[in-house]
């Protein structure tokens, strides 16, 4: 094989136009370093959006392959985003696709956007190689998940049963949940802070809503909770 050859082979040898969908900026221009030298990775950022209504537009005019799904979002959050895209995605000659790219890995949020018609589902702890695979695979068609996401899709949809209702989680915010599930696990109010991109007095004002809506007195009752809640 010349040199010549293996440079235009892999994903370099083709172009993926992806549009990234987040509401932290900072994020975006982390994920844009990481996989946006179109020479090096074949993946070319067209457009980027912060809300569901940047979304839809930047989405709408850009047309692009692949379109890296934030699940929380100002204005409604993916589900929306992809309710308002379906005709793109249902495009037969050239569909734009999604790929979920989020902090959470909670069942219900995985289940509703791939109900919504996303084609797969990563967390923000993934690598820029394996980030970039991934992008390649859905603009191909396929359906990425990581072994444990693709395990909460099987047993959504292979049960004909809906979920059960839980009124009490139902009281809290997508952010609020996030901020619960990041506690349970044992992560300190700076840990939790750096992870969702937002200020310390902002999660310590999450744990109180949180604290307040579900009746509980401290961290230790609130872990206790999402345990047996399987939240964790």
């Amino acid at each position: 094989m010349t040199e010549e050859t293996q440079e235009t082979q892999g994903p370099a040898a083709r172009q993926v136009r992806v549009v990234l969908v987040d509401d932290h900026r900072m994020f975006r221009t982390g994920v844009q370093a990481e996989i946006g030298e179109t020479s090096r990775t074949g993946v070319e950022v067209v457009g980027e959006a912060a809300d569901v209504d940047q979304a839809v537009t930047v989405v709408t005019a850009t047309r692009p392959d692949v379109v890296l799904l934030d699940v929380h979002l100002p204005g409604g959050g993916g589900v929306e985003v992809l309710r308002r895209c379906a005709p793109l995605m249902g495009d037969t000659e050239q569909p734009v696709r999604f790929l979920a790219l989020s902090v959470s890995d909670a069942a219900e949020d995985v289940i509703g956007v791939i109900r919504g018609g996303a084609r797969g589902y990563v967390t923000k702890t993934i690598t820029g190689p394996d980030l970039v695979d991934s992008v390649f695979r859905v603009a191909d068609g396929d359906a990425v998940f990581s072994p444990r996401l693709a395990g909460f899709v099987l047993d959504a949809f292979a049960s004909t049963d809906a979920p059960p209702v839980d009124e009490d989680l139902d009281r809290l915010t997508q952010r609020e949940r996030e901020v619960l599930r990041l506690i349970a696990r044992g992560y300190a109010y700076k840990e939790i802070a750096k992870q969702l991109f937002i200020s310390v007095k902002t999660v310590e004002s999450h744990v109180s809503a949180v604290l307040r809506k579900l009746q509980l007195s401290n961290r230790h009752e609130l872990t206790r909770w999402a345990t047996a809640r399987r939240l964790v």
